[in-house]
């Protein structure tokens, strides 16, 4: 038997509106699930554009409604993380240990399938008369919403707020993942953290989780700056707009690490013009890292490569969801990683226009919609 969900459907030509879509019962794959909250990003802002009807929202967390035949992970009443890059599991990447980026089923991998226009498991969600897509393959910006099996991990710690549960589904992960997985930070080094919204914030304190001896935060905001002190930065460094490639800012950082400049550096601002700044900002033979996702073609001046320095591009912090959740969650609980602290501001599905503006004017670390 279908239901109806209330939903925040991007039109596609830069508007959304709310409104109902109506969602089958699962599949023997298949897990319905029941939103409770769901985090914002820029990601979802730019789902507007995107050209065609979406269900918006990727992150995410609920409660398990109903399950398929052959769903074992989770079971009814289980409260769940969902996770958007939902791994086949035997795509060459998959056996690899690379599930965030299936050949199959990514939403980002070009060539992956994604459950785009025309897909078996796009019959389930149903607007005006016709499938619709789930961003990232979870729409999470709707009451109820049928995902994989594999797009949702259990969250075993009951005093877990549905908020900070549904934040790990992308930004904190992205960050924290950034950290511990893609680049592997030493204990002892030295980090340097270009932007501290909500993914630059998790890098901070992925990098602190890793015992990281100096966290460097830069930003043109001074109170995002303050915000960063305490999740785990030692020292700030307040930028100027007009600092092209923040070369200027890259001085600074040398000057706090022995002239050298820093063992790891994180671009998390998401723009273009500062894709290469990472580079600047770490010493000969030291890793720069590419977080938020730039897409766009940039010009790299060659010498920022000197000598030895390695870039990488890590998607999703390279997330095996149900290995990292679980750890994420455990850091929560001891202490050692903040979740609700990165919550600024709640709203109800009815205000999403106003977190979009609070989100765009960097007003929030991270928004929550939360769901009754």
């Amino acid at each position: 038997m279908s239901l109806l969900s209330e939903s925040a459907i991007a039109k596609g030509d830069g508007t959304f509106v709310i409104d109902y879509v109506t969602v089958a019962e699962p599949e023997a794959d298949e897990v319905l699930v029941k939103i409770k909250a769901a985090g914002l990003c820029h990601t979802d802002h730019d789902s507007l554009n995107w050209g065609k009807p979406i269900v918006m929202g990727h992150e995410g967390s609920g409660i398990v409604e109903a399950v398929g035949s052959d769903v074992k992970n989770v079971v009814v009443g289980d409260a769940v993380i969902l996770n958007w890059a939902t791994p086949c599991r035997k795509c060459f990447q998959c056996v690899r240990g690379n599930e965030h980026i299936c050949e199959n089923n990514s939403p980002v991998v070009a060539g992956a399938n994604g459950y785009t226009e025309g897909h078996a498991h796009l019959k389930g969600t149903i607007y005006q008369g016709k499938p619709i897509e789930r961003s990232f393959n979870i729409g999470t910006l709707s009451e109820y919403t049928l995902v994989k099996a594999s797009a949702v991990v259990k969250n075993t710690l009951a005093d877990m707020s549905f908020g900070a549960a549904s934040i790990i589904s992308c930004g904190v992960m992205t960050g924290y993942g950034s950290v511990v997985n893609s680049a592997k930070v030493t204990e002892g080094s030295s980090v340097v953290v270009l932007g501290t919204g909500g993914v630059g914030l998790s890098v901070i304190q992925g990098a602190k989780v890793s015992k990281a001896d100096k966290i460097i935060a830069i930003d043109i905001n001074e109170d995002r700056l303050e915000m960063a002190k305490t999740f785990g930065a030692t020292h700030t460094i307040l930028a100027n707009k007009n600092d092209k490639g923040l070369l200027k800012a890259a001085q600074e950082v040398k000057k706090l690490t022995n002239n050298r400049g820093a063992d790891y550096a994180f671009e998390c601002t998401a723009v273009p013009e500062l894709g290469a700044a990472p580079l600047a900002m770490v010493r000969n033979a030291g890793t720069a890292v590419q977080v938020s996702g730039i897409e766009q073609e940039i010009v790299v001046d060659m010498n920022l490569f000197e000598w030895d320095k390695v870039y990488i591009n890590p998607l999703y912090g390279g997330c095996n969801p149900e290995k990292d959740f679980p750890k994420i969650i455990e850091h929560y609980k001891s202490g050692a990683l903040k979740l609700e602290e990165m919550i600024t501001r709640t709203y109800p599905l009815a205000q999403l226009d106003q977190a979009f503006e609070d989100m765009l004017a960097g007003k929030n670390a991270k928004g929550v919609i939360v769901f009754d």
